[in-house]
């Protein structure tokens, strides 16, 4: 019996776990995968959570983290906006970003490498059935499973019934690319980023439509004729060199609204709601939803005794108040990138006036968190 059963252990899952377990609370985390493994996903976290992870142990700089503290953004034909960030970032590899949570957790949680398949929920308490037939009890779930997943599924939520266009590549590459900026570079039915990691490596993670995708046979066809119209993207991968074997792809990703909390498991990161790509802030956010619920469920059991349907309704709230602007501001930007003519005045407009870049890019961050 635990007090809490985390499930997920990406960067939402494997905070909260350390939040909980350094307070003494019985923590189990479940994750499909060892230790350390890349994601599919761009890997430049604002700097709004950097107090937050320092506070909880966790120095990111100290372990290579680049500190960024530029953006630019080009358009399909190559034209460059360049501005400062607000806040600033940091970039690290997903790989080592997770693998530097987990070493602080592993003494303090329980954590299974197994795949979960199925829950039930009664009498307050839920029972948790994995792959490997072991059945684990705890009184609070959270689900940090990420954008899409078989628990998804199993609770048929809404979005998970909607297919979705659009689909991810990934891979770490060596190229001269400075240190300090993280780039976004659009190409006809997409975008790329690039920023460095702690390894000195170029993250280079692009997000695309299956119609845009599915008229090539691979992936190098794919970029060599799509993603490399665009000038910057064209150098980038006619001299980058990468470091994987293959790139690394999930589709199926779904930008639907979520809800925070379903069959009274609560939602944090990527389960809770995904923000575009090209906001440049999903990773950031899970750290905060993290904080938001353990912070909540410390507050609600230092009583003794947790009124769940409150607790419930106090998380949803406080959900919406963090994010759902910034997840609205990252929709109306992707609808609007797909009027051409809407995209030409405004990315003009950007080009004579850099603060309306930076204006826009508050819009989808937060304030630093304590």
């Amino acid at each position: 019996m635990y007090n809490v059963i985390i499930i997920g252990g990406g960067l939402a899952g494997l905070t909260c776990a350390l939040h909980l377990s350094r307070q003494k609370y019985k923590v189990l985390l479940i994750e499909k995968y060892k230790y350390p493994h890349h994601r599919v996903c761009g890997e430049y976290v604002s700097n709004e959570v950097l107090p937050y992870l320092n506070s909880l142990g966790i120095h990111p700089i100290s372990k290579g983290a680049k500190q960024i503290t530029k953006f630019e953004i080009s358009n399909k034909k190559g034209s460059l906006i360049k501005t400062k960030l607000p806040l600033g970032g940091f970039g690290m590899g997903r790989a080592a970003f997770d693998e530097m949570l987990y070493e602080a957790i592993r003494d303090l949680t329980d954590v299974i490498f197994d795949t979960v398949e199925n829950f039930a929920f009664e009498h307050s308490y839920f029972t948790i059935s994995t792959l490997n037939k072991d059945t684990y009890h705890a009184e609070f779930v959270v689900g940090a499973f990420g954008k899409r997943s078989n628990i998804d599924t199993f609770m048929n939520r809404n979005f998970i019934r909607k297919n979705s266009p659009w689909l991810a590549v990934k891979a770490h590459y060596n190229y001269d690319f400075p240190n300090d900026t993280v780039a976004l570079h659009n190409f006809e039915g997409g975008y790329c980023g690039l920023s460095k990691t702690e390894t000195n490596a170029v993250n280079a993670c692009y997000l695309t439509t299956y119609d845009s995708f599915k008229r090539f046979q691979n992936i190098l066809d794919f970029q060599e004729n799509v993603v490399s119209k665009n000038i910057h993207l064209n150098h980038f991968f006619s001299n980058a060199e990468s470091l994987f074997d293959k790139p690394l792809t999930i589709s199926q990703i779904s930008f639907e609204k979520k809800q925070p909390v379903e069959e009274h498991i609560f939602m944090i990161g990527d389960s809770a709601g995904l923000i575009h790509p090209l906001c440049g802030n999903g990773m950031a956010m899970a750290i905060h939803s993290a904080k938001i619920f353990s912070e909540l469920f410390l507050k609600n059991s230092s009583s003794g005794s947790i009124d769940r349907l409150k607790m419930e309704t106090e998380y949803n709230a406080l959900w919406r108040k963090n994010f759902s602007g910034r997840l609205k501001t990252g929709r109306r930007i992707q609808n609007l990138l797909q009027y051409p003519l809407i995209t030409t005045i405004g990315f003009t407009a950007g080009q004579v006036f850099p603060s309306l870049v930076t204006e826009l890019i508050k819009k989808t961050h937060g304030n630093p968190i304590l």
